[in-house]
């Protein structure tokens, strides 16, 4: 009986090396089908973070990165010393923290109302209806949201009737955000719901057998059953949210925005975008996507420690 454990130590104890090549040439088909996730993860990621060197050098296409002149922080100051600062940051965090209120518990909810349907049927249908508008082109939808929210759309036309003004809607900074969080919602709700779906599938049955036998109803059963299965699954996907809180996509925002809402729409990412390919500012706009970067960074580490310290999830 002692020989296994003596034996599982000893090959423990072995270099780290020596283990590694004997796992590989072991389960060598394994490691032949992660390399493509691997190579695209080192020449799409890392790679290019070489790039990031561009922030502190006035930078030069006709010299190249090597070439250009170092220029220290002037970028970063230029950034923070600037009306736009304050203006991309908080507006970042507005439609961010939203997002998350909002677009991160949508799919959860939904989730649950889909796992109480009875017929199969019917959960398939809405399931599908959900799934649909995340297959929808993004310039499709905003293309949509222009017209629904022109002067005479139909979305105008449910406001007026409720005793709003009639006007275009886009063209209101007040309203930017909450059409953007909407729509955004509408988009990603019944794709988001998808991994839940999975979590609630994976709950042992003989723990909703248990909770009917301490006379929980089905709202009971949601509260002390399913939330509580599917908490880890919430918990990692909120660390990863975190993790990209300050990267509002410029996509939606350029495709939206206009002079008009530019005060309440402009975020870090469309101003990285007007600065680095309309303006040809590399270096400034380089400087402004490592800072989103690191604050980025520094929210993912912050909430994955809060995580682990208070329920001990947390992806490391």
């Amino acid at each position: 009986m002692r020989t296994p454990k003596t034996s599982t130590v000893t090959a423990a104890k072995k270099p780290f090396k020596e283990r590694f090549l004997r796992d590989m040439k072991k389960n060598y088909s394994l490691y032949l089908l992660i390399l493509p996730v691997i190579a695209f993860y080192v020449i799409v990621h890392y790679v290019p973070m070489y790039g990031a060197i561009i922030a502190f050098k006035n930078y030069s296409p006709a010299k190249g990165i090597l070439g250009s002149a170092w220029c220290g922080l002037k970028n970063f100051k230029e950034f923070f010393g600037s009306v736009y600062f304050s203006r991309t940051l908080i507006n970042t965090l507005r439609i961010s923290s939203l997002g998350i209120v909002f677009g991160f518990t949508a799919p959860i909810v939904l989730a649950l109302f889909i796992n109480e349907l009875r017929s199969r049927a019917y959960s398939r249908i809405v399931q599908t209806v959900t799934y649909l508008p995340h297959f929808i082109s993004l310039v499709v939808i905003c293309g949509l949201l222009s017209d629904f929210c022109a002067t005479d759309g139909v979305i105008t036309d449910i406001c007026v009737k409720l005793g709003m003004e009639r006007q275009n809607m886009l063209r209101v900074p007040e309203y930017f955000t909450s059409i953007y969080i909407a729509s955004d919602v509408w988009q990603t709700v019944g794709w988001g719901s998808i991994i839940y779906l999975a979590a609630l599938s994976g709950i042992d049955s003989s723990l909703y057998e248990a909770a009917k036998i301490d006379g929980a109803n089905r709202w009971k059963q949601i509260l002390h059953v399913d939330i509580p299965g599917i908490m880890p699954t919430i918990i990692t996907l909120l660390i990863l949210k975190m993790g990209s809180i300050m990267s509002v996509g410029y996509e939606k925002i350029i495709l939206l925005y206009n002079p008009l809402t530019m005060e309440k729409a402009d975020v870090i990412s469309s101003f990285v975008y007007r600065k680095g390919l309309l303006e040809a500012n590399y270096g400034y706009s380089t400087a402004v996507g490592l800072f989103n970067s690191v604050i980025n960074m520094m929210f993912v580490v912050s909430a994955n420690m809060i995580s682990r310290k208070l329920n001990g999830t947390s992806l490391w």
